[in-house]
């Protein structure tokens, strides 16, 4: 042993006349470093409740739950995170996980309660000291665990595609789709926005997986059209998709297109496996659209012998008449139309309702009738010389061009509207040839138009002229219309919802055109109905008044589509015929 081995214990006592170094008043002297992760802070308006923080958590220390004041909302479940802090870890990766950011961790790290239950607790909701500390833990600007940057679609160049019908969205390659389906988060508030309310969660995960058949059988669980669905659905749950709140939405559109794409059509029967046993029962639809489609659909599964009967040559309804082909390739239509009649759906085309087949025989010979025949009447101008020569509407150059005729709309048209059906009518006259010039009465904010098809007639220099009330049309000397407009001023009235547009006296504006097309909206024809059982059914506003079962007040009879639902879109219907198949079947078996 050496002799500094028995002197070093003695200069231990040189440090007793030191400064101590312990914290005399360690709860008020000692905060968290400015990273610390500490206690958690929400901001309750900030968050939507889709749960992601609740996924990634290792130690299961989050629970989402219902709060009360918090509504559940078109883009909020209406859920917020509860934090156990008997499992938490303050790992942090709900917040590094969080898609709106409103989860942060505050600096604080002491909270001294007798009762353990205080320490589950939903931060935001109730109020706690450190709710306003700036310093904390919070994701870096700059770094996130989300993949914000959606994948892009390849497609033609405006210049391109106007100079044709063919098809402008090229789809996804494989590396490509699975590339976007791991953006997903699995939050769910897609399917809660979806009007079919498809498992969009779990088909994304079959393209991560490479599943594509386990993809298809969900897709046709509550969507028997995911071809055309694929490309022309209105995506509102791309709007809700929680990605977006901070980067690039979901393509959900385009993965539920590129499933179907990848398969086959002779593959689909041994893939969805739709094997039924007749129940000796029959119902008749009326109408090939979407909604017709999606009722034979899920009852011809459901074991009833089904019949559709279609006025037009050829089955899809507004789709097929009311879509160009350069958005809804027929032969994609025909995919989705030929696998229901694969299964032994019988379509009667060239039948129309009242001329061919009274409704009465429909009536009396089937147990149920289903009718679901679209917004196929065109919406008056009302003004002076709309029904001169040269005058169209939009509806019917859509069914001209996809009938093979092409329309005398000269070199220079005018598009009255700001709807869907004016963006195609417009674009259309674009490929005939014409120059195209939409006029709409309010600003193109307020277009009903989707936003995507607004964007692309720009692309494809379609002009645009907002804010004009149409007064009226005359034909020139030289075989021209003129179209006369009143230049308006936007005034937000009391009570309204959006403003109006007033027109500014003696502000007079026209163009000269070779031809006007009016795509102001549609409404319902009843005709086929005949006063009998027209008489039998409530309308409120041009519209089929229906029960949550799409039972009409005779109780034989159902109805859905732009008939009955103010959503007017394809998705809807076909939502709206799948209920009422299930309707239906509660009604033939008296349940």
């Amino acid at each position: 042993m050496k002799l500094k081995d028995f002197l070093s214990p003695f200069y231990v006592w040189k440090r007793a006349f030191d400064k101590p170094y312990t914290t005399q008043k360690p709860l008020e002297e000692r905060p968290g470093a400015p990273r610390y992760r500490g206690f958690h802070q929400n901001d309750m308006e900030k968050c939507i409740g889709c749960g992601s923080c609740e996924t990634i958590c290792q130690n299961a220390a989050i629970d989402m739950m219902p709060v009360e004041g918090i509504e559940t909302t078109f883009k909020d479940s209406g859920l917020r995170p509860r934090i156990d802090y008997g499992r938490c870890c303050w790992c942090a990766l709900c917040v590094d996980i969080c898609t709106t950011g409103s989860l942060k961790m505050s600096n604080e790290y002491i909270w001294i309660d007798t009762d353990p239950e205080v320490f589950r607790f939903i931060p935001g909701a109730i109020e706690k000291p450190w709710d306003n500390f700036e310093e904390g833990y919070a994701q870096h600007e700059n770094y996130t665990l989300l993949n914000l940057d959606r994948i892009d679609m390849k497609m033609m160049t405006a210049e391109e595609s106007k100079q044709s019908f063919l098809e402008m969205v090229k789809g996804y390659s494989k590396a490509e789709a699975m590339k976007e389906a791991q953006r997903c988060v699995e939050c769910g508030l897609c399917v809660a926005s979806c009007p079919a309310h498809m498992d969009i969660p779990q088909y994304i995960s079959a393209i991560r997986d490479d599943n594509l058949d386990e993809a298809l059988r969900l897709l046709y669980a509550t969507n028997p059209m995911p071809a055309t669905c694929g490309r022309i659905c209105t995506h509102l749950c791309e709007s809700a998709c929680s990605i977006g709140v901070k980067g690039e939405p979901l393509a959900i559109r385009w993965l539920k297109r590129y499933i179907v794409d990848q398969i086959e059509d002779s593959k689909f029967k041994s893939i969805l496996q739709d094997e039924f046993k007749p129940n000796g029962k029959k119902v008749a639809i009326i109408g090939s659209g979407p909604g017709g489609l999606s009722a034979a659909y899920y009852l011809i599964t459901s074991g009833y012998a089904v019949d559709i009967y279609e006025a037009s040559e050829r089955a899809g309804g507004m789709i097929r008449y009311g879509v160009p082909e350069y958005r809804m390739p027929y032969d994609q239509l025909d995919q989705d139309v030929n696998y229901i009649k694969e299964l032994g759906v019988e379509i009667k085309l060239n039948n129309r309702i009242g001329k061919d087949t009274q409704f009465k025989e429909l009536y009396e010979n089937y147990d149920a009738v289903f009718f679901s025949t679209g917004l196929v009447d065109p919406y008056k101008l009302a003004i002076e010389g709309e029904d001169l020569p040269g005058v169209f509407s939009g509806l019917q150059i859509l069914d001209d061009v996809t009938k093979g005729l092409k329309p005398k709309i000269g070199m220079k048209t005018a598009i009255i509207g700001g709807g869907n059906v004016a963006m195609d009518a417009s674009r259309t006259a674009l490929r005939l040839g014409a120059d195209a010039t939409i006029i709409y009465r309010r600003r193109e904010e307020d277009m009903p138009a989707d936003e995507e098809e607004i964007h692309e007639a720009h692309q494809e220099n379609v002009k645009f002229i907002t804010q004009a009330i149409p007064i009226k049309i005359e034909k020139t000397e030289n075989g021209k219309l003129k179209f006369f407009w009143n230049n308006s001023e936007m005034v937000q009235k009391e009570g309204a919802s959006r403003p109006s547009p007033i027109a500014i006296e003696g502000d007079i504006d026209f163009v000269e055109v070779d031809s006007v097309i009016s795509a102001i909206g549609q409404g319902a024809d009843y005709s086929f109905l005949s006063e009998e059982y027209e008489s039998q059914i409530k309308f409120k506003k041009g519209k089929v008044i229906i029960n949550d079962h799409g039972q009409t007040t005779n109780p034989k009879i159902f109805a859905g589509g732009d008939i009955a639902n103010p959503k007017a879109d394809a998705i809807s219907a076909i939502a709206d015929g799948h209920n009422a198949a299930l309707g239906i079947d509660k009604f033939l078996n008296k349940q």
